[in-house]
């Protein structure tokens, strides 16, 4: 029941009051949309609009919105085990989710950690690294990371990820990272082609170059990034013939490999886990957003036997002492795990290369526009650089009118900059992919 005070305002009015939105200027408060329900690939208003949701809100639906299978599940669930502490009890919920996920994972790896999202999963992870070094009396204290990188916003990833006005306010008290360039081929077939070789693209020779001595220092714990794709930065693609010779390095010269896959997993760039693409596989691994397919908060580090040994010890000292409260919630694992039926089917990944082709197919259509800067594509992700005039950046203050472009026509594209990027839900169809792609062309048109 609502106290007298709330019953005359509108849900918005409520909002504005009460809530502090992220990544949201205060000012724009009074933006906020009102949603009433959501469902497959759409949002509905409290005024009556329909948004289509190209971006799977924030790239973490992956079969729709209110998914009946989904819910199902989280529902049979809450009516058995809603949670539990996880130090020293255990559920079926979990125990099924992290025997199937190491199942589909790659094969080094094997034991799963359980925490709450994507940033808490690298927590994990870094915190994994430079335990597996002191418990073996070994300094290691440096990481590299790639510049343009973004892992999370809590202080440890923030530390691994890409110095910008967005860690600006907390940069005294990020502890230090060795940043290389980020690996951008300047010829379209060098890198990425079909020769694998590195060696006839300089820009790349140098990055390799700088990767490789400061792994000879022999004081790196850990290498930490985004595999094939950077998300946040724009949706920058590197090949995997590129980030293999930097983990071919690595593994030289005994540095643990951490593959945050928290966008990138779960059939984004056409395989289960982008780090399927290369010969080189990553000692831990970060998983989120899909995992769930949306539906809940669950956060996966993932990890090979080598990097448990030092933590196999009668020395209490030597335990992980990491954990979370809603560590391994059984509604999440719930929902993980109905998120994994449907993942695994061949009508989901008979919709994935489906999505992937049509994207395939617009871009042929608008290569030679000429207010396309740059495009990529890497499974179900297309990005397209629009030309502006200025330099491509998150902060490029186009975003904001691309934003409101598409939102006047229905469509959630959340452009990162000048970059309007797609990155559906499975369930999309092709005509709903042909109205993004209708009003993309529109703007295409309107910039010319």
């Amino acid at each position: 029941m609502l106290l007298p005070s709330t019953q005359a305002k509108t849900l918005k009015e409520r909002d504005q009051q009460a809530i502090w939105h992220p990544f949201t200027p205060l000012p724009d408060a009074d933006q906020v949309i009102s949603l009433t329900k959501a469902e497959g690939v759409y949002l509905y208003t409290s005024d009556g609009r329909k948004i289509l949701d190209a971006i799977s809100s924030w790239w973490v639906n992956l079969h729709g919105h209110s998914h009946p299978h989904i819910a199902e599940a989280v529902y049979k669930q809450a009516t058995t085990l809603e949670h539990v502490i996880f130090a020293g009890f255990t559920h079926e919920p979990a125990v099924q989710l992290a025997e199937r996920l190491l199942d589909t994972l790659p094969s080094n790896q094997d034991k799963i950690f359980y925490s709450d999202n994507g940033s808490t999963a690298v927590e994990v992870a870094l915190k994994m690294a430079f335990q597996y070094w002191y418990n073996q009396g070994i300094s290691k204290k440096k990481v590299i990371a790639l510049n343009g990188s973004y892992h999370g916003d809590t202080f440890g990833a923030m530390s691994v990820g890409d110095r910008s006005p967005f860690t600006a306010p907390f940069n005294p008290y990020l502890f230090e990272v060795a940043f290389v360039d980020f690996p951008a081929c300047q010829k379209q077939d060098c890198c990425g082609g079909n020769s694998g070789e590195t060696s006839v693209c300089p820009s790349v020779n140098e990055v390799i170059h700088s990767f490789t001595a400061l792994a000879e220092s022999g004081e790196v714990a850990a290498f930490i990034y985004e595999p094939l794709i950077q998300g946040a930065s724009g949706m920058r693609m590197y090949a995997p013939e590129i980030l293999d010779t930097m983990l071919s390095v690595a593994r030289k010269h005994n540095i643990l490999c951490i593959a945050d896959e928290v966008m990138t997993g779960f059939g984004r760039t056409g395989r289960l886990f982008a780090s399927e693409y290369c010969r080189e596989l990553p000692d831990i691994m970060c998983l989120s957003k899909g995992l769930t397919g949306g539906t809940m908060a669950l956060g996966v580090t993932s990890c090979t036997a080598e990097v448990m040994q030092p933590y196999h010890s009668d020395d209490l000292m030597k335990t992980f002492f990491h954990g979370h409260s809603f560590t391994a919630n059984p509604l999440a694992c719930a929902a993980a795990n109905a998120s994994l039926d449907l993942l695994l089917t061949e009508d989901c990944q008979a919709n994935m290369r489906r999505i992937a082709a049509k994207h395939e197919k617009f871009m042929e259509q608008i290569t030679a526009h000429p207010a396309v800067e740059a495009m990529r594509c890497k499974g179900v992700i297309l990005a397209i650089e629009v030309k502006t005039g200025t330099e491509t950046s998150y902060f490029n203050e186009v975003r904001n009118s691309l934003y409101t472009y598409f939102m006047e026509r229905n469509l959630l594209l959340r452009p990162l900059g000048n970059v309007v990027y797609i990155l559906p839900p499975y369930v999309i169809t092709n005509d709903e992919l042909d109205t993004i792609y209708a009003a993309i062309y529109e703007l295409l048109e309107k910039v010319r």
